[in-house]
């Protein structure tokens, strides 16, 4: 099956032409008349309109709807440090991705540079082509230093998503997960395995949305990040305990309700599962292996509510429920920067969105699957079209309600209506499973590759 689905994919990027991304023109350009606007003297109009106005670039060029996927290639999609060029195959994905569930335009970016400081000058130069930034696999803690400088320094939205998508997606999925176990989210004890970039992210907006300070222990490859280990970084002081009686995960997760893991497989035990409180959550993120078997764990654990990245089990946290449509909202109300309130406002939507009647036509794409609110669907899928209404209403709304709106949407209703049909626009692509981990989940896209592009596969 390795060798079927490197075939397909390697087919996939390859033909009828090379990547997965092209350039349309938007306006005519058949005749003279045509070309004379378009550029010489034509163009020279809306150029003196942005000299004197420089917010009218949002008027006569595509910034307003316009992303840049950057990264340096030093922590890609579970590849690791592989480099700018290795990871553009990648950046071109995310890139179609805000096209198809977004319809925002998209550049992909690889800048072959490792220096943060350098990293930032250049992408600060690059800034006035585009309405945001979506700073992608880019490693820890560089990506700290890099996504904090570039929000303080540029007036368009930033993001770095490899932290805030997975916080903010699984803090969705951690809302509904208390409500259905009956836990207060103060009263909650977690642990954290795994002190990465979305580890961290992913801490601080749990405890942002009321998980206390106190009630975290985070775990790295060394063991519990305790107030007594030295050499820890800002971020992993940020989070140390003051629990001087723990040393190892065992000890960390004894007591606690919620496992957040985003560190290797197999690392979480039955033993380990049978120590946590009754009624647990856990959220074993590695991928492509968990930390734990699904099965084994369910099978350890009745009262659990488990949840992975891999799109082959239910609860799938997955990135793309979120930042397609946290840039829709952005852009769209013009916001100077993503803040914690669009965030949680996101995170909020998402949620909710869960408790919602499926449409027929979701269920169809997933036969078999009780798609109602509970253990085993605590998040919306991520084919939902509602989402690109949901999500990029609320991020826009808390934009607004946080001063950070320079375009401030002044009917919501109609905005939902546009939204309703550029989602009706986007659901004519295409979309196939992001995560393929398993024979399962690959004989299925064998055999929807084979439906929908008979010419190109051939086995």
């Amino acid at each position: 099956m390795d060798k079927i689905i490197r075939k397909l994919a390697l087919e996939y990027h390859s033909k009828p032409k090379p990547g997965k991304l092209e350039v349309v023109p938007t306006k005519p350009y058949s005749t003279p008349a045509d070309l004379a606007l378009a550029y010489s003297p034509g163009v020279a109009y809306p150029c003196l309109e942005i000299k004197d106005d420089p917010r009218k670039a949002y008027d006569y060029t595509n910034r307003g709807n316009l992303v840049a996927v950057i990264s340096n290639g030093t922590a890609v999609l579970g590849l690791g440090d592989i480099g700018a060029e290795a990871g553009k195959p990648v950046m071109e994905g995310k890139a179609l991705l805000f096209k198809v569930f977004a319809g925002i335009d998209c550049y992909d970016l690889e800048v072959n540079e490792r220096d943060p400081a350098k990293f930032v000058e250049i992408v600060k130069a690059l800034a006035p082509t585009f309405g945001g930034i979506n700073l992608e696999d880019i490693k820890a803690p560089e990506c700290f230093e890099i996504e904090t400088r570039l929000k303080a320094e540029l007036d368009i939205p930033v993001m770095h998503d490899d932290q805030h998508g997975t916080a903010i997606i699984s803090a969705a999925a951690m809302l509904n997960a208390l409500e259905i176990q009956g836990k207060k989210i103060e009263d909650v004890k977690m642990v954290v395995n795994g002190a990465g970039a979305a580890a961290i992210s992913c801490t601080r907006l749990y405890n942002a949305l009321g998980v206390r300070r106190e009630n975290i222990v985070m775990v790295d490859s060394k063991g519990v990040i305790r107030a007594d280990r030295q050499n820890l970084t800002p971020q992993k002081r940020e989070f140390a305990t003051s629990r001087l009686d723990i040393y190892t995960l065992a000890d960390a997760i004894r007591g606690t309700d919620l496992f957040l893991g985003l560190s290797v497989k197999d690392v979480l035990t039955p033993e380990m599962l049978l120590s946590m409180n009754t009624m647990p959550i856990v959220f074993a993120l590695a991928n492509p292996d968990p930390e734990i078997n699904r099965d084994l764990a369910l099978s350890t654990r009745k009262d659990m509510i488990f949840a992975t990245g891999r799109s082959d089990y239910p609860n799938q946290i997955n990135n793309v429920l979120g930042f397609p449509y946290i840039f829709r909202g952005a852009l769209d109300a013009g916001a100077s920067q993503i803040n914690e309130a669009m965030k949680l406002g996101a995170a909020k939507a998402i949620a909710a969105l869960a408790h919602e009647p499926v449409p027929e036509e979701i269920r169809k794409v997933f036969p078999g699957e009780d798609l109602r609110f509970g253990r085993e669907y605590i998040l919306p899928k991520s084919m939902d079209p509602r989402l690109l209404e949901v999500v990029s209403v609320a991020v826009a709304r808390a934009a607004m309600e946080s001063g950070v709106a320079r375009k401030p949407i002044a009917d919501f209703d109609a905005y939902r209506r546009r939204l309703h049909l550029l989602g009706k626009e986007c659901s004519d692509g295409v979309c196939y499973p992001l995560l393929l981990n398993t024979p399962t989940a690959m004989a299925k896209l064998v055999a929807r590759l084979q439906s929908h592009h008979p010419a190109q596969v051939n086995l």
